[in-house]
């Protein structure tokens, strides 16, 4: 924290870039406002005079990772934005622009190992927030998509638009998951056979899907699911999709 700690004195956006340098070393849950006015060099209480509490600090440290993610939205105020202003220019394919714009997302949160817990937790989102949220809309809107799809749309992106996505539960290795049975202490080979009968689809799966049985690469499975959802949004664009007709 040297560079944290020679800012000299203390305002809002100084307090938050350290908060985040601090996070980023230690973590989310150990960043205590006690922590991070030591890392400063100054009394807890200094940290009071800019910022109300440690809640009210994350929000703006996620503010600062919203701003990480799109820039341009640090050039105006989003509170008295003019409509349309966090509308990016168009000029390549509304589908290469939503990727783009959630790929830097992910490249943000991915640098930033706290940043999903911190967004995760948030009661409201700020102004800042709400402009990164209005921005996709107005990508969506902008290629033509209906406001009843873009609704649509952005529940399907869900956690995707910030960049990450909750998994399912891990699978584990077959000797872990059939190395007991019964109670009964199997051999790793029968462990694998019996794992084998019991779940042949992922056994198919893993077995013969390239790449299936190593680690994934997470950011490839994140682009392509991202992939699939976008052009799942155009193809519903094309055909005049609206959820009236589809509960008709």
């Amino acid at each position: 924290m040297t560079a944290a700690s020679s800012r000299g004195v203390l305002t809002t956006p100084s307090v938050t870039a350290a908060a985040v340098e601090l996070a980023d070393e230690v973590g989310l849950e150990a960043m205590t406002m006690r922590r991070l006015a030591q890392a400063l060099g100054v009394t807890p209480m200094a940290l009071y005079k800019h910022v109300d509490n440690r809640e009210k600090l994350i929000d703006l440290m996620v503010d600062q990772l919203v701003l990480e993610m799109a820039p341009e939205l640090g050039e105006h105020d989003p509170a008295s934005a003019a409509p349309g202003a966090n509308d990016p220019d168009l000029s390549a394919d509304w589908r290469d622009a939503l990727r783009e714009q959630i790929l830097a997302a992910r490249a943000t949160m991915m640098s930033h190992p706290w940043s999903v817990e911190a967004i995760q937790t948030r009661a409201l989102a700020t102004p800042i927030v709400l402009a990164y949220m209005d921005r996709l809309m107005g990508i969506m809107f902008r290629g033509g998509l209906s406001a009843d799809l873009v609704h649509h749309a952005m529940h399907t992106l869900s956690t995707r638009m910030w960049g990450f996505t909750q998994d399912v539960l891990p699978t584990p290795s077959a000797s872990d998951a059939a190395a007991e049975s019964g109670g009964t202490l199997l051999s790793e080979e029968a462990a694998l056979v019996s794992f084998a009968a019991s779940f042949p689809n992922i056994v198919r799966m893993a077995m013969t899907a390239p790449g299936a049985a190593g680690q994934c690469d997470a950011d490839a499975e994140f682009g392509f699911a991202l992939d699939i959802l976008i052009d799942a949004f155009e193809q519903r664009r094309l055909s005049g999709w609206s959820s009236i007709s589809a509960h008709s």
